[in-house]
């Protein structure tokens, strides 16, 4: 175990990463940011920052050094600097699982070969190999870049209208994944925990609407039936398992018409669906997040009510005030200078009794 006191350090600077400080804080640890962004989110909040790229491996065991664990706040970082790192200090969660899930391709591979279902799926490298899936789909799939894609980025929809000439242009030749698209009645997600001793503590699975690829609400708890929330855990269980896991996880489900359950995508680390824990839990997804990786014993996950997470995108931010009057609605702002169209600068959570 590591006691309040020691320095955790979070590899990112950005809202995910300053609601782990949060977290730790009031916890009694002191925290190192590193990240390759000056006056990011997480800089604003923790004990001390290294500002430096994510290759300056002079820089990462300087970091690592003063570190008693590290973790990390986003995919998009260098899987090796990761390596670099568990050389030097701890790394909870490893280096494998930042590395599966920052490609689909390792990422559906990975969630199949323990017998998970996703969506059909094909590799592409080429507009012939391109054209061949969505012939096979009958011109109805979603192609995506393998890797650093995010919030609808890196992604186009394909339909039977389509001109995949032109789509292949502005992909740009890079390598990417043909997802067949599944009709499906709702997404869920579900946040876990998993601790140093293999303890498994998983939330109440919750309700997803997206708007142009990017969260716009979540519900807690969602509206499905028990059995299928089981099955959900289940898989976030063995995945979890199978990674030999240490801190939260997020696993992104679609539930089809007939009820069958498809995984999405996985993140490796606290997640947007998963910020209403904070005012509706126990014990928030960031607590439990910091209590795994310093092999503390795992918080009560269970809700004390409902929630309703709203995500405040772009212009949104500029009704920050009016939240303020709502008595059942917390404010949580992310203290980005920069307002840009569809950039997270905060969220609401509006809460109900159970």
């Amino acid at each position: 175990m590591i006691p309040p006191g020691e320095w955790i350090g979070i590899v990112g600077g950005g809202q995910l990463g300053r609601m782990m400080i949060h977290a730790a804080s009031r916890m009694g640890y002191q925290t190192m940011v590193y990240t390759d962004q000056p006056d990011s989110p997480a800089t604003h909040v923790a004990t001390q920052s290294m500002i430096s790229p994510y290759w300056d491996l002079e820089a990462v065991s300087r970091f690592a050094k003063q570190c008693a664990v590290a973790t990390f706040e986003f995919e998009n970082i260098p899987y090796e600097m990761v390596q670099r790192l568990e050389e030097e200090t701890l790394v909870h969660p490893s280096w494998n699982a930042l590395y599966t899930s920052q490609h689909r391709l390792r990422e559906k591979q990975f969630v199949n070969e323990l017998g998970i279902q996703t969506a059909s799926y094909r590799p592409v490298e080429s507009l012939e190999q391109l054209k061949k899936a969505a012939g096979e789909f009958n011109g109805l799939c979603i192609l995506k870049t393998t890797e650093l894609g995010y919030d609808g980025k890196g992604q186009h929809r394909i339909d039977q209208e389509t001109d995949l000439d032109r789509v292949w242009k502005e992909f740009q030749g890079k390598q990417g994944i043909v997802e067949q698209l599944i009709p499906f009645a709702k997404e869920i997600s579900v946040i876990a925990a998993r601790g140093v001793n293999g303890e498994f503590v998983p939330y109440a699975p919750v309700e997803n609407v997206h708007c142009n690829g990017i969260l716009d609400t979540t519900t807690a708890p969602a509206d499905i039936p028990g059995q299928l929330g089981d099955e959900a855990c289940e898989a976030v269980r063995a995945m979890m398992d199978a990674l030999d896991y240490i801190g939260i996880m997020a696993v992104e489900f679609f539930v089809t018409d007939d009820g069958k359950l498809l995984v999405n995508e996985f993140a490796p680390r606290p997640h947007n669906s998963g910020h209403w824990t904070i005012d509706a839990c126990h014990t928030s997804q960031f607590e439990q997040h910091i209590r795994a990786i310093c092999g503390c014993s795992l918080g009560d996950p269970s809700m004390h009510s409902r929630a309703e997470m709203k995500n405040l995108l772009g212009l949104d931010i500029k009704e920050w005030n009016s939240y303020l009057d709502r008595p059942s609605t917390k404010l949580h702002l992310y203290g980005k200078r920069e307002c840009k169209p569809g950039r997270k600068m905060g969220h609401v959570t509006t809460t109900t009794s159970l």
